[in-house]
This record gives C-alpha cells, sequence and structure tokens, in this order.
C-alpha cells in the first residue's frame, strides 16, 4: 500500500482566498428587506402613517420627559410678577421718603397752605352770603337804587375787610410759631361776627317777621355761623401745626419745621436763667417732665416760644 503526498499549496491561491474573506468582512450584509421603493410598497411592509406618527410621538416623549426635568424656566419671572416686583420696589421708595423730615414737612407745610386758603375762601364766601341779608337790614324799606340803598350794601363789606384784616393776621402769625391769642383781638372778631348774625336775622325773627318760616332764618344766619366756625377753628388748626417738628428718626418734638433756622435769633441760657429756674422748679414738683418739650415749658411758663426753646435746650441732658 503506497501513502500518497499532500500537495504544497500554491501561494497565489493563498492569497487570493485572503482577499476574499477579507472582501466578504468589509461589504455590509445585504438587508433582508430591502427598503420600499414607493408608498404602496411601504404600506405593504407595515410603515403607515399611523406608524410613523407614533414614532414621532415616541421621540417627542423623550425629548419632553428629558426637557421637564430642568426647572430653569420656572426661575424666570414672568411679565405680571416684574410688573408687581416694580411696583413694590416703587412703593418701598415713597415709604422711605415720607419717613424723611423734609418731605414730611414739605407735606405738612402744603397741607397747612391749602387748609388756610380754603378757611380763608370759605369766609370770604361765607360773608358774602351775609351781605344780601346786612343791606336788607341796613336799607330798612328803601327804594331800590335810592342813596339809602345804595349804601346799604356798604355795611357788610367794610365790616368783613376788617374781620378779615384780624383773622389773616392771626392765621399768619400761627404759621410762624407765635399764635395771636390777644383778648382784645378776640373780642373784636366777635364784635363783627355778631352784629353781622344780629342783622341776618333780625328782620326774620317771630317777633319782627309776620310769615316767619325756620328755613328762611336759618338761610339768612347760614353764612355768619359758618363765619364764627372757621374763626374759631383757624387759630386752634394752625396752633396744632405750629407745634410741629420732625426730626430724622422720624419724631415730633417741638415747633419748628426747619431743620436749620439761621435766621432765627436764638437766645442763650444766661438771658433766661430766671426761666430756667422756674422751670426746673416745675420739674422737682412734677408740673413738668423731666425733659420737657418748648411747647410745654412755654404752656406752663406763659412766655414766648424763642424764650420756651432756650429753656428747653439749657434742660437738655447735654447742655447738663
Amino acid at each position: 500500500m503506497s501513502s500518497i503526498a499532500n500537495p504544497t499549496p500554491d501561494p497565489e491561491d493563498i492569497s487570493r482566498a485572503l482577499a476574499e474573506i477579507e472582501r466578504h468582512l468589509i461589504e455590509p450584509a445585504p438587508p433582508i428587506h430591502p427598503p420600499p421603493a414607493d408608498l404602496e410598497e411601504a404600506e405593504e411592509m407595515g410603515e403607515t402613517k399611523r406608524v410613523r406618527q407614533l414614532r414621532a410621538e415616541v421621540a417627542e416623549a423623550r425629548h419632553l420627559a428629558a426637557l421637564q426635568t430642568d426647572d430653569t424656566p420656572l426661575l424666570l419671572d414672568t411679565p405680571r410678577v416684574r410688573k408687581r416686583r416694580r411696583k413694590a420696589h416703587e412703593a418701598a421708595r415713597l415709604h422711605r421718603l415720607g419717613q424723611d423730615p423734609a418731605m414730611r414737612a414739605w407735606q405738612a407745610a402744603r397741607m397747612r397752605r391749602l387748609l388756610i386758603t380754603a378757611a380763608m375762601v370759605a369766609l370770604t364766601l361765607a360773608l358774602a352770603w351775609s351781605t344780601a341779608g346786612v343791606q336788607h337790614f341796613a336799607a330798612d324799606g328803601a327804594e331800590p337804587w335810592s342813596p339809602a340803598w345804595m349804601f346799604a350794601w356798604l355795611v357788610e363789606p367794610f365790616m368783613s375787610i376788617a374781620l378779615l384784616v384780624v383773622v389773616g393776621a392771626r392765621a399768619y402769625l400761627g404759621t410762624q410759631g407765635q399764635p395771636l391769642n390777644d383778648p382784645k383781638l378776640i373780642r373784636t372778631e366777635y364784635l363783627f361776627l355778631g352784629l353781622t348774625l344780629g342783622m341776618n336775622a333780625w328782620p326774620y325773627l317771630p317777633w319782627t317777621d309776620d310769615d316767619f318760616t325756620l328755613s328762611r332764618l336759618v338761610l339768612h344766619v347760614l353764612g355768619p355761623i359758618v363765619a364764627v366756625a372757621i374763626v374759631t377753628a383757624l387759630p386752634i388748626i394752625l396752633a396744632a401745626f405750629s407745634r410741629l417738628n420732625y426730626t430724622p428718626d422720624g419724631g415730633l418734638t417741638g415747633i419748628t419745621y426747619s431743620e436749620n433756622t439761621g435766621d432765627r435769633v436764638r437766645r442763650t441760657a444766661a438771658e433766661v436763667a430766671p426761666l430756667i429756674e422756674r422751670a426746673q422748679v416745675l420739674i422737682t414738683t412734677g408740673d413738668l417732665p423731666a425733659h420737657p418739650s418748648a411747647y410745654k415749658i412755654q404752656r406752663a411758663l406763659r412766655c414766648g416760644m424763642d424764650d420756651a426753646r432756650a429753656v428747653r435746650d439749657a434742660l437738655a441732658p447735654e447742655a447738663a
């Protein structure tokens, strides 16, 4: 039995076999299902419009799920929040400005001017209202446009002008922290007002008017009554304004609004030494507090406001 020798492989055959194997490894495998050439073929393979829509929804949901975990959009201010924050910031600044002593002094001075103007206008109108009643009383049945009838119209104006002089002077001095409460001036005011009230009411009283009605009487005395009310109330209101004094901490301590009163003449402690001694006695007896304000000192000692301020400064803890 003879043996068959193995043939030696040819190197070229080996190279070709290796090249063929490498080519098969590099080339992609052909698709099992080739892509559809048209819509009908895609629908036959199951790639319908509904499938594509569902695939898009799934992809969109995955992106949304990833973005919803980010809270950055929640940190942004909406236009409404921004508007509200701007208003709150403005309100806070206005509140701080309202606590400033200069601003509060300006507001009080403006309100004081407004009240004085309104009071003087109302007083003028009230006196003008009573002019007709006074003219009827003063004419005493004179013929219209006769000299007596014409001169009767002048009775109320000259009394009103005199009254306005007194009221205006008291009002102005009250705004300067120097209330004018002289009894003679007060009696003069009420004398003019009493004359005006009497002349308006007399022709319509029950014993002088055969056709007396309460409504006519009230209507004719309304002007003088309003004038009396204004003359009585205005000095009280101005005295309250004159006691205001805003300090840097927002408190109220004295009489004047201004922080610097360089044009005001200040009294020294030596010039008001008797007043200081009296104030110390009142503090010891308890009639004055330990640290009285200038207004309380003025009322207790019945002195001028400048003297009261000097006494207050002398009694202050820093002066001691």
